[in-house]
């Protein structure tokens, strides 16, 4: 990489650090400007993980914070904005938390750690420990939020009550202090009830935040205005209760649709920028698709990941970045649902890039998430492994598989389902390696048919790349990876090329060559004669050969859709 060249933020939160030393920045600080001029007391965005809502919040500190470095803002499009810098920057004092770190797994464990992101903020606002503005009792009352110690469990030693009133109480000095309102920042607000529902504890947990937030955001009246960023948009009668000021803003509206996110534009030129446009196709199937309000947005931990190896690496191929960072449960449950409530047709529609019309109910709560069908469609959207490509009537969407991505994440979780269900049926098992190694091709078929026909098959509608037969491969070796005794190999090295698969049955003196081919426009016979032909002709028998197996059948077999094909030709050597 050019050392001339701006650092790549990878997992860089904090705006400061990425404008001070040196990191590319996509400026999206024209969220202040609409923030500002659009206004609303208390804010709620919600958007999918990795789509730079902590960067965003560290901004919003950054330039409201009093005592802030307007030089962080130089050149960027807030400083455009002459009179609103003048009015608002470095003008009010912030109290900004994190609830990323609430992840404990019984209601005192989380406490604990709520009790010690609260106590650190308190502890940075250390300027009203002496102030001449805060009385004896207001002082005592900041007192109590850094004390250490105690059996409360974490660093703190703040009682749940104490707690609960916290952010009010630190809003109240602060006004008191700075004679200027306060703003409130509150990042990943949903992440203690996510955690919650997970272990147990999610009742305790509601009532806790409910009060938290209520006394901050609902009886606060040195409250100048409010930020919340989350995954999902938690129903108000969960803990929102009462709340009249709140501003919701999903990946639905319009407002504020490119702040969170890349933009076609903003990707073209990063990649210009590192020399890498000739990625940009690449990039675009892979990370691209996302749809919030009506704009179209990547994902920018992927482009900034993958940027990061590209660099130093022309031939990488896109990787999964963001599907990495979390379990991926939600999908797994999706996709157990085929056949309750979910079709086979509705999930192969959604994997050759079709869109499904459904109807979205954005106020969810963690307790009910999973009770239906319905709700998993809406847990989906918000959380990014379906997108939205528009509504007629504001209740159902068109909803779709953003990218190449989340495709093959669908793949990885219908070849995880499919393999879970060939151990199950050793007996067809049995019966279709018993036809592969006698060499009976129309038996061979027949099951292999049968097992398609029972899965959810991937059609290449979505993207046309020569990768059309991976599906196929994986439906192949999830079966024969159950064979005991049979040693099977896929895509290795053997003669000139590479052979699909290659099996070897010691016991029997048996090697088995299979290539797979995807039938383009379902001519199935022409693509099985082209697959044995590429057997002989890139010579992947000679491995065989070499370890000295006398009976060898080289096996062509073509799929298209829920359809195959077997040929198959028998060679001793």
């Amino acid at each position: 990489m050019d050392m001339g060249l701006k650092k790549l933020p990878v997992g860089i939160e904090s705006f400061e650090k990425l404008r001070q030393q040196g990191f590319y920045y996509v400026d999206k600080t024209a969220l202040i400007r609409d923030l500002l001029q659009k206004w609303g007391e208390v804010n709620l965005f919600t958007r999918p993980r990795r789509f730079g809502k902590s960067l965003n919040m560290s901004m919003l500190k950054a330039f409201f914070e009093i005592g802030c470095d307007p030089g962080l803002f130089e050149g960027l499009e807030i400083s455009k904005e002459a009179a609103l810098c003048e009015a608002y920057m470095g003008k009010y004092p912030v109290i900004s938390i994190s609830l990323k770190g609430v992840d404990g797994r019984s209601f005192q464990e989380a406490c604990g750690a709520l009790r010690t992101i609260i106590g650190m903020e308190a502890i940075r606002l250390q300027v009203l420990k002496n102030s001449s503005e805060l009385s004896r009792e207001e002082k005592e009352m900041y007192a109590q939020l850094i004390e250490v110690g105690g059996e409360q469990g974490g660093v703190f030693a703040m009682t749940n009550t104490v707690m609960q009133a916290s952010l009010k109480v630190l809003s109240q000095l602060l006004a008191k202090h700075y004679g200027r309102k306060v703003i409130l920042l509150i990042d990943e607000y949903d992440v203690p009830l996510d955690q919650a529902f997970q272990y147990g504890y999610y009742d305790q947990m509601v009532s806790l935040i409910r009060n938290l937030f209520n006394n901050a955001l609902k009886t606060n009246d040195n409250l100048q205005f409010a930020v919340l960023t989350g995954c999902l948009r938690i129903s108000k009668e969960s803990i929102f209760t009462g709340l009249n000021n709140l501003n919701v803003l999903s990946v639905t509206d319009v407002q504020y649709d490119e702040y969170f996110g890349f933009t076609d534009g903003e990707v073209r030129e990063m990649l210009a920028y590192y020399g890498i446009s000739d990625s940009y196709d690449s990039v675009k199937a892979w990370y691209d698709g996302y749809r919030f309000g009506e704009t179209e947005v990547y994902c920018p931990w992927d482009v900034i990941c993958y940027c990061s190896k590209r660099i130093d690496n022309p031939r990488l191929f896109p990787q999964n970045y963001w599907s990495n960072t979390s379990s991926n449960e939600i999908i797994r449950r999706f996709i157990r649902q085929t056949g309750n409530g979910l079709t086979k047709s509705e999930v192969e529609a959604l994997v050759a890039g079709e869109t499904l019309t459904k109807e979205i109910h954005e106020d969810l709560t963690y307790n009910n998430l999973y009770d239906t069908i319905a709700h998993l469609w809406s847990l989906l959207l918000a959380t990014g492994y379906l997108t939205q490509r528009g509504t007629f009537d504001g209740r159902s969407y068109q909803l779709a598989i953003p990218n190449m991505e989340i495709r093959s994440l669908f793949e990885e979780q219908i070849l995880a389902l499919f393999k879970e269900n060939v151990k199950k049926d050793g007996e067809r098992l049995a019966d279709f390696c018993k036809a592969l190694e006698t060499g009976d091709a129309l038996e061979t078929e027949r099951l292999f048919t049968e097992y398609l026909k029972q899965t959810i098959s991937i059609r290449d509608t979505f993207v046309r790349k020569p990768t059309k037969e991976n599906f196929y491969h994986g439906i192949l070796l999830g079966i024969l990876g159950f064979k005991d005794g049979w040693f099977v190999k896929s895509n290795r090295e053997s003669g000139e090329g590479y052979s699909d698969i290659l099996v070897k049955i010691e016991d029997e003196d048996i090697g088995l060559i299979i290539e797979v081919k995807y039938a383009q426009r379902g001519e199935l016979d022409t693509a099985c004669e082209k697959a044995l032909e590429q057997i002989d002709g890139k010579g992947y028998i000679s491995e065989l050969r070499e370890e000295g197996y006398h009976t060898v059948y080289k096996y062509g077999i073509a799929c298209f859709r829920k359809r195959c094909r077997v040929a198959v030709e028998k060679r001793e050597i």
